[in-house]
């Protein structure tokens, strides 16, 4: 980063010289393991090296230090993640605790449930995924049907979610459910945190483009959780689910930029090695391409400089920036930041983003031309361009597809009339 603080220098040299010292003999292999259709990757040997990180202190580094983070600044979070990028560090296993439910549980958590599910992130002893999506509530997260009901001591649960990152390998999970009857939209909603290794709690991998299953769909028939693991009060998930994917377009978007750095240089090689550079059409998509890196990495440091500065709209707890929703209408999909200029950042860095990298799969599989289209080996044994290519058709569809992104630019940001209802209900 530019202008760098000596403090901030310091932390960058600390950070480098204990991924160079660590990512080496037993972890060595690990550099580069994991990632997007990848996910399958050495799932135990990430593990252990994240426990190593934790055991070191480098978990949860933006949170508070009483919370048993390193209280590190904005700045220094965004430091970490790019190093960590740049050291080949492999795909993190921890993520969604650490970046999603422990900063919403930092905010919105009961001083119990702090002491209850905080310390098993840090330490990445307890893993997590995300309860949002159903069929008939992806981008409409809003018509969420799962349900809950208090039974004595005990949310009962039934209902499907879907799209679930990691569920096979998660031993919680945080669920936006239905506890009030008769409730609509985004009334009557709460956030409930589940532990999935229990009867009533089915989960069913869903087969990808890659071959593998990141993504599942998990079935709850009269699962139960704790009356206490409720997060806020019976109504209020909606408003935490909304902070919470706020967390989700943090600091983590540098680091994930240098990764698609490391993509990029990788298909420039790959058009160097063969003779694709030659083509004029290929060498200009290339030069877009890296236009399109620099253009991201300037607008994530120009967002990343207004969260340091405290702008309008959000709120900092320890390091971590908090996204808080509007009362009132929600939007489909996506955060709903105070402000419409966080609405804009937070839409606008998603769509470009996974646009960008959505053409750089395509331009991978253009370079390699014929060869693209055969496996690597039996039975469908895919080479990292393939991988990237099919496993990114996705990105302009999780996390707030880009016709979600567009409507809140173009309604909240610019003023455009809303769209007819039929159309969007149509669409959605």
């Amino acid at each position: 980063m530019e202008n760098e603080t000596p403090a901030d220098r310091a932390f960058r040299a600390a950070v480098r010289d204990w991924l160079r010292a660590n990512l080496a003999g037993g972890f060595a292999h690990a550099r580069g393991l994991g990632g997007p259709g990848r996910e399958h990757e050495a799932f135990e040997e990430r593990l252990a090296w994240e426990r190593h990180m934790a055991a070191a202190g480098w978990t949860c580094v933006g949170w508070p230090e009483e919370h048993g983070g390193r209280g590190a600044t904005v700045e220094q979070q965004v430091i970490f993640n790019e190093e960590y990028a740049l050291a080949g560090g492999p795909a993190r296993v921890g993520h969604i605790g650490e970046n999603l439910l422990g900063p919403t549980i930092i905010a919105f958590g009961s001083a119990g449930q702090r002491a209850r599910f905080l310390p098993p992130i840090v330490a990445v002893e307890e893993l997590w995924c995300q309860g949002y999506s159903e069929p008939d509530a992806g981008s409409d997260l809003a018509n969420v049907q799962t349900r809950a009901e208090l039974d004595g001591g005990h949310w009962v649960i039934n209902g499907q979610k879907v799209w679930t990152s990691l569920a096979l390998e998660s031993d919680w999970c945080f669920a936006v459910c239905r506890t009030e009857p008769g409730s609509s939209r985004h009334h009557g909603l709460s956030y409930l945190l589940v532990p999935m290794r229990q009867d009533g709690v089915d989960i069913r991998p869903i087969v990808q483009l890659t071959g593998t299953s990141e993504f599942n769909e998990v079935f709850f028939d009269g699962a139960r959780t704790d009356a206490a693991n409720i997060v806020g009060a019976p109504g209020e998930g909606w408003k935490i689910a909304m902070a919470t994917l706020g967390f989700e377009r943090g600091v983590a978007t540098l680091g994930q930029q240098v990764g698609f750095r490391r993509e990029f240089d990788g298909v420039a090689d790959l058009a160097r090695r063969t003779g694709a550079l030659d083509d004029p059409l290929l060498r200009d998509r290339l030069t877009r391409a890296y236009m399109g890196l620099e253009i991201m990495r300037l607008n994530a440091l120009r967002t990343m400089a207004g969260v340091a500065a405290g702008a309008p709209g959000r709120a900092s707890n320890g390091g971590t920036t908090l996204h808080t929703p509007r009362n009132g209408r929600a939007s489909s999909g996506g955060t709903t930041p105070h402000t419409p200029r966080n609405d804009a950042e937070s839409s606008i860095s998603k769509l470009v983003w996974s646009t960008w990298h959505r053409e750089l799969g395509e331009l991978a599989m253009d370079i390699l031309g014929a060869a693209g289209l055969i496996a690597d080996g039996e039975p469908y044994d895919l080479n990292d361009w393939q991988r990237l290519f099919l496993f990114s058709r996705a990105d302009t569809i999780y996390a707030g597809s880009n016709e979600i992104q567009r409507n809140i630019i173009a309604e909240r940001v610019l003023g455009l009339p809303r769209e007819p209802a039929a159309s969007r209900e149509a669409r959605e």
